[in-house]
């Protein structure tokens, strides 16, 4: 089941003293601006396969190499963002028979527990009365631990109200982000996804779907950053390096390299080019003078790239301010990436134009 997006509630009760509008009140780690050696292009494969549901997640474009242990994901809004005067979020249920009827009817909602709170930080676990794995997953934050939540959400103050820009399922490894609104809109879609570390093929209620097996999660409000434990032995970390009204960038840190199989994933939909979440692909390569760029359903993959773009060039009927994605700088080494060294998601973006 795909992540129901919703409008966040306005915070009642903040400290007069402390409000800051139109900035984000709190520092995000940066690394340090040392040109890091190296710099690998990786393999890029597209798994993706056709389907008529706007609920399924379908497109899958996968990252292998056997040596990456650091790399960067970026959320930006898509290049129209400022051309959009109405937003659709709503779901989909056309063709989605087999998922409908149990996803609409079920009328239970979800518990929902605060299992951390500043003035400028809020981290909240959900979990549903029914969820697709049977599995339980330890996530800590400052000192408490609850092994019952499907989905943990990552909300910070923005212009005197709650905003949610990052959510992670432990049970299944998904993560989605976005950045800060865009001021005439107010509110912003999820729309694809990410997983990250050694990603594994389980078979569904009724299909094959890739999922990262955790062990443990654990969040550290200080540094804005997450650390996972892999089943499979290893642990990553994801940081918030970043986070404005154009992007968000997160920076992943792997303690060693996946050797089998893919380290990371975006994950989207398409039904048409007017109904989708992603509709393109545009890759830069070693070597390459200038981007390639290929229909999602269609792409042909790549061997040595070295930045990844996913996302729509025109609006779609579904998640229509639901952001592009870019994946990048991928390092084999441990040096910190800096953010002069990172070419922004903005920017990137603005590169594949049709």
């Amino acid at each position: 089941m795909r992540y129901v997006n919703h409008r966040p509630n306005l915070l009642k009760a903040l400290p007069a003293l402390s409000l800051v509008v139109g900035v984000l009140a709190f520092p995000f780690a940066t690394g340090s601006a040392t040109e890091p050696s190296g710099k690998v292009g990786v393999e890029v494969q597209n798994l993706s396969k056709p389907i008529l549901c706007a609920e399924k997640d379908n497109v899958t474009v996968a990252f292998k190499h056997s040596g990456v242990k650091r790399f960067t994901i970026e959320a930006a809004h898509p290049a129209y963002i400022n051309t959009l005067q109405k937003d659709s979020f709503a779901a989909d249920w056309t063709a989605c028979e087999d998922i409908a009827t149990g996803v609409i009817t079920q009328k239970a909602t979800p518990k929902k527990l605060t299992i951390y709170e500043d003035i400028n930080l809020w981290i909240t676990g959900h979990t549903f009365p029914k969820f697709w794995r049977d599995r339980k997953v330890p996530f800590t934050v400052s000192g408490k631990t609850n092994d019952t939540f499907h989905l943990i959400q990552v909300w910070v103050r923005h212009n005197e109200r709650a905003e949610e820009v990052l959510v992670v399922y432990p049970v299944d490894g998904y993560w989605r982000a976005r950045p800060l609104p865009p001021k005439h809109l107010g509110w912003s879609a999820y729309g694809s996804s990410f997983l990250i570390g050694p990603i594994e093929d389980v078979q569904g209620p009724r299909e094959v779907r890739p999922v990262v097996n955790l062990q443990s999660l654990n969040f550290d409000p200080a540094s804005k950053t997450f650390e996972m434990t892999f089943e499979r032995g290893g642990t990553a970390t994801v940081s918030m390096s970043e986070l404005t009204d154009e992007r968000m960038r997160l920076q992943v840190a792997l303690s060693e390299p996946t050797k089998e199989g893919a380290f990371a994933a975006l994950r989207s939909m398409y039904v048409t080019r007017f109904n989708a979440d992603a509709t393109d692909v545009a890759v830069l390569e070693n070597g390459a003078k200038a981007w390639r760029e290929e229909p999602v359903m269609t792409f042909t993959g790549a061997k040595t790239a070295t930045s990844v773009w996913l996302g729509r060039l025109v609006p779609s009927r579904h998640n229509t301010s639901a952001p592009d994605f870019v994946v990048s700088g991928f390092q084999t080494n441990d040096t910190v990436r800096g953010a002069s060294d990172t070419t922004s998601a903005s920017t990137q973006t603005s590169a594949p134009t049709k």
